[in-house]
């Protein structure tokens, strides 16, 4: 059955705006029901965690809830999820952490498809320490990535792979198991940035050879707020620096401070209403697949719809997403106009269309473009064939 696609926002108080959101790389818009478990949670009764109150019991549900709704989520174990601010914040704190054990002579692996909070922190951390750098590299004419050296660049000095699943300017979807399985026959870690792809279909760690992985709920209907997946065996191993009193348990050791379980009830909801979408697949993880798929198709179909405006505005717009694999995000560049007049000129319109870096550096140097030369247009389950409607009309009346 295909998606029900005028249900579906009606769940989504922010979409009587009638703004038609194509920035949803950046963020998407949140159900009612997320908002409400979030108020519902603050509300209370709320106290430390604990089991002696129900409020203490609240926390613990909190907790617990976010930490299966994840494993379901990216086919992990609710006992190797991590909770953080951001993808930025868990990335920066692990990469210090398995800096602790590299030196001088190692090496660390990173991609011109990612977001620069996949690439900087590596970086950053490699240096301190003395680590070399090497590079995954895109080639810009098919927005791939150019393995020809994968055995070269990923060797016995390697420590470390940070790739991302997805790319969150070109969409591009790199082909993560292969590079996993060379890392590990070296004996290397591999670090996913799966923000962008956990928006798009729900990751399975297992068949992608992951060893850690970061997503951000906020790009998938949920709050401002993130988590990182590993095997609690492997997150056994890692000693971050803690507060004396604070517990040494995994995946609590990585987690400072109290945690926002407000915010972690809103993941769990947005999860939920995720799976909702295909209630008779099974399980919830089943379920998630199910309803992924769906998404998929929709998105997919309206992909398709915008790449064929895309061409009848001939050469005054170049599309730069053109992977096989890949999202329904789409990276264009406008001949003799400026990216963001483009957006402000469809702002006018109420289409929502952002100019900008969208902190992937290093994808616009290897596709040897000024950083903020374009417009990303990123679908998302909600979006509909009158927002398509009105983006292209938009587009050619801009560019005249």
């Amino acid at each position: 059955m295909p998606l029900d696609v005028a249900a579906l926002r009606s769940a989504f108080p922010s979409l009587a705006s009638g703004i038609a959101h194509f920035d949803n790389p950046g963020g998407t818009q949140t159900p009612a029901v997320v908002g409400e478990a979030i108020a519902r949670t603050l509300t209370g009764p709320l106290s430390q965690r604990g089991a002696a109150l129900g409020s203490q019991r609240n926390a613990e549900d909190a907790v617990s809830g976010f930490r299966s709704a994840i494993a379901d989520l990216v086919g992990g174990v609710p006992e190797g999820v991590v909770h953080g601010r951001s993808a930025t914040q868990l990335t920066y704190d692990f990469s210090r952490i398995l800096a602790a054990t590299w030196s001088a002579g190692d090496e660390v692996v990173v991609c011109e498809l990612d977001h620069d909070s996949n690439v900087r922190p590596w970086i950053q951390a490699a240096e301190r320490v003395g680590a070399t750098i090497r590079w995954l590299r895109l080639d810009p004419t098919t927005a791939e990535l150019d393995l020809s050296d994968l055995d070269e660049v990923v060797n016995e000095r390697t420590r470390l792979v940070a790739l991302t699943a997805a790319s969150n300017l070109l969409g591009t979807r790199p082909p993560v198991a292969r590079i996993a399985q060379r890392a590990h026959e070296v004996g290397a870690l591999v670090h996913i940035d799966g923000v962008h792809h956990a928006a798009h279909a729900a990751p399975d760690l297992t068949a992608m050879g992951v060893d850690l992985m970061v997503c951000s709920p906020y790009k998938f209907f949920g709050p401002h707020c993130a988590a990182l997946v590993a095997d609690p065996a492997l997150l056994e191993t890692l000693r971050p620096d803690k507060l004396l009193p604070s517990s040494d348990a995994v995946p609590e050791r990585f987690e400072f401070g109290t945690l926002p379980y407000e915010m972690l009830a809103g993941v769990t909801a947005a999860i939920d209403f995720i799976a909702a979408l295909a209630p008779e697949a099974g399980s919830r993880r089943e379920q998630l697949v199910a309803a992924y798929a769906l998404i998929a198709r929709h998105e997919l179909r309206l992909r398709a719809r915008v790449e064929e405006g895309l061409v009848e505005l001939g050469e005054r717009v170049t599309l730069h997403s053109r992977a096989a694999d890949r999202t329904s995000t789409l990276f264009v560049t406008l001949r003799d106009r400026v990216p963001v007049d483009a957006y402000e000129f469809l702002a006018q319109r109420d289409v929502l269309v952002p100019a900008g870096t969208f902190y992937a550096y290093e994808t616009f140097r290897a596709l040897e473009l000024p950083v903020d030369s374009g417009l990303r247009i990123g679908l998302a389950a909600y979006n509909n064939d009158a927002e398509v409607d009105r983006l292209l009309e938009g587009l050619s009346d801009f560019l005249g």
